[in-house]
């Protein structure tokens, strides 16, 4: 059995599930899903996303604002608090810090991720962390924050096996991997999971996006979690029902609150 950290049910295109999102849910258990964690991206949207899920017991759900949307709507923390502490929210983010993407808005960035690394420790939920081209501001603010006390996930991992053994060792995190690990033009990602213990690694899909090999150029779907686990036990030369086994285990030693 499986279970796919990360993917975003709410901005999935129905069209090919005839409108329904239970199509979804469905197809992801006859692949042998058995939870989803759907992520919260922004405040506006959170109560739709949690009305979507709420008939599917297997669904979970996180609130935060992520970090590429603060410069257009800066973060209201009284709301991200009062959504955060609501019993059926298992983690807070998605949040951190994207540089690639949006270099001008650092400080907001900064600001937002100090709190939802401040409200994590208070409400004793995991992290959900976004991390590009920011490796050691990531590093600095959960390390100051105490991001320790919750322990987390950096999300979709694509950094460097330094940033990774740094997250593990320090923070007492988990890695993630999603379907990029599966692109031809990934090795770089894949020597890094060759390197790090099964122990440490969650698998998601992030979709509706990153669809993995063979499904590439296809809109993703938490089914294809499979996929993912498979490309792991490819990588790491052991078989597939040990990393279904162990990233479950995982998943619910980060997640302590999903049941």
């Amino acid at each position: 059995m499986f279970i796919d950290s990360h993917c975003h049910l709410d901005k999935l295109d129905l069209t090919d599930f005839g409108g329904e999102l239970s199509a979804v849910v469905e197809a992801a258990r006859a692949a042998g899903v058995k939870r989803m964690l759907c992520i919260g991206v922004t405040l506006a949207d959170f109560p739709e996303m949690e009305a979507k899920v709420a008939p599917f017991a297997d669904v979970f759900i996180s609130c935060g604002a992520h970090p590429l949307y603060i410069a257009k709507t800066p973060l209201d923390k009284q709301l991200l608090h009062t959504y955060a502490s609501q019993d059926n929210v298992i983690a807070v983010g998605e949040t951190g810090l994207d540089y690639f993407y949006d270099a001008d808005s650092k400080a907001l960035q900064q600001d937002s991720f100090s709190y939802h690394v401040e409200l994590a420790g208070e409400l004793d939920k995991p992290l959900i962390i976004h991390t590009r081209d920011a490796q050691e501001d990531t590093l600095s603010i959960l390390q100051n924050g105490g991001a320790d006390r919750c322990g987390g996930v950096l999300h979709c991992f694509t950094e460097t096996l330094e940033m990774a053994k740094r997250a593990i060792d320090d923070l007492d995190f988990y890695i993630s991997i999603s379907g990029i690990a599966s692109f031809r033009n990934a090795s770089a990602l894949r020597d890094v999971v060759r390197a790090l213990p099964l122990e440490r690694l969650l698998i998601e899909t992030d979709s509706p996006w990153l669809a993995p090999v063979p499904h590439r150029g296809q809109q993703n779907q938490p089914a294809y979690v499979r996929d993912v686990a498979q490309c792991i036990a490819d990588v790491k030369r052991v078989p597939l029902e040990q990393v279904a086994e162990v990233t479950t285990a995982n998943f619910y030693k980060v997640f302590k609150r999903a049941s």
